[in-house]
């Protein structure tokens, strides 16, 4: 099955409409603070949401309300600046955002899915987004996906969107999405603030199943500094819109919907590792020749998280015995005198490590691989079949800065 890029992203497929703005929240009148986006369709909805014990009162609103609607939703609507956590209205706060959003729509606030995103701890202003929601709404269109996927920016660069098209069941059919997230990013379920729409036509359960299975091998295999949110969520719409027949069990085109949205996530994925903050590269560690996929997992995850492998990277110093130092403490089961790793990038390729132990290279020339924005570290367990990614960046001088003055 060929998976086709298109432009458009949340918007891309049929039926979704988006808006941003800035209402306030942010001082700068350049950034957009509030985000929505809305279907035309009631949508079969699911999410995945942060592991962290401390959760953002958007993340238990939205819960509540795919609980009370059997997972389904019409709308989203999303702030920056503020994380709405630890607040002891919190609650209150996503709810009244979800009601505004409503009324404006013209329908249940129960069908609105809210995230917040920002700074922890400080309370939420309700009035500047009850000021500005009409605009908002009103505003809402495919091509202002854009001012959307701007309104979720916190210290992200750039914004992103990816979208595919493809075929199913004789129907073009699309997945889109927008994601956002720079920093405090280590996930044990998604990572930072993801919307994914679809005109698919698929059951809530198996839509659920498939964003649970995905995430397991994108987001929750992306560490940009080892730090869980209390605000990371993914959530997925899907409105039917393509025509097809609806899918409702494990099929053939259930797993051509299932790659389909592993090609968005991954990529998302991807530019959210490039994004990180006061990051210099983009970090790709593959391990392959696994004794079992969870196995690849973990010790994908052990090296990319490492923080003086990542300053390596920053120096672009082959320094592979942190590569070594970060599989060894993996918590999995393998005999490390196996292990191979090779460093790549677009200027080549250089092996560093056979069996457990180093071999002779060039350093010239390993500078020269390292020297590039997207560095691939590839490891083979020697002992198996399975495989998995994981994604990061560098640790810079630029991170420190960045975090020493967040709430400035």
């Amino acid at each position: 099955m060929e998976f086709t890029r298109i432009d458009g992203g949340v918007c891309a497929a049929k039926g979704f409409q988006a808006n941003g703005l800035n209402c306030g929240l942010n001082p700068d009148r350049n950034k957009n603070d509030l985000g929505m986006i809305f279907s035309t369709e009631i949508c079969n909805a699911a999410a995945v949401y942060t592991t962290n014990k401390v959760k953002g009162a958007p993340i238990l609103v939205t819960k509540k309300h795919l609980e009370t609607t059997g997972k389904k939703a019409r709308a989203v609507i999303v702030n920056s600046k503020n994380a709405n956590t630890c607040n002891a209205d919190g609650e209150e706060k996503a709810q009244k955002m979800c009601e505004l959003a409503a009324k404006e729509l013209g329908i249940s606030a129960d069908e609105v899915i809210v995230a917040s995103t920002g700074v922890i701890g400080q309370i939420l202003p309700i009035e500047p987004i009850a000021d500005h929601v009409k605009e908002l709404a009103a505003g809402l269109a495919p091509e202002n996906h854009d001012k959307a996927a701007n309104a979720i920016m916190t210290t992200d660069t750039f914004p992103k969107e990816v979208a595919v098209q493809f075929t199913l069941d004789g129907k073009t059919c699309t997945v889109g999405g927008m994601a956002k997230g720079s920093g405090m990013i280590h996930p044990n379920m998604a990572t930072t603030l993801n919307f994914v729409t679809t005109d698919v036509a698929i059951s809530s359960e198996l839509i659920q199943k498939a964003l649970s299975e995905i995430v397991k091998v994108t987001y929750n295999c992306l560490s940009i500094d080892g730090d869980t949110s209390t605000n990371d969520m993914v959530s997925i719409m899907a409105n039917g819109l393509a025509g097809n027949t609806e899918i409702s069990e494990e099929n053939e085109e259930y797993e051509i919907f299932r790659k389909a949205l592993y090609e968005v996530l991954m990529n998302m994925t991807k530019m959210l590792a490039k994004d990180g903050e006061g990051a210099s590269k983009m970090l790709e560690c593959t391990v392959s020749g696994a004794p079992d996929q969870d196995t690849a997992i973990i010790v994908a995850k052990s090296v990319i998280r490492s923080p003086l492998f990542k300053c390596a990277m920053f120096g672009e110093d082959a320094n592979w015995g942190r590569i070594l130092c970060a599989v060894g403490y993996a918590d999995a089961d393998f005999d490390i005198t196996k292990v191979g790793v090779d460093l790549a990038s677009a200027k080549g390729s250089i092996a560093v490590c056979r069996n457990g132990s180093g071999v002779e290279f060039s350093e010239d020339e390993a500078k020269v691989i390292l020297g590039e924005d997207e560095i691939y570290i590839n490891i083979d367990l020697g002992q198996g079949e399975a495989s998995a990614k994981a994604w990061g960046c560098d640790l810079t001088y630029d991170y420190v800065k960045i975090n020493g003055d967040y709430r400035s």
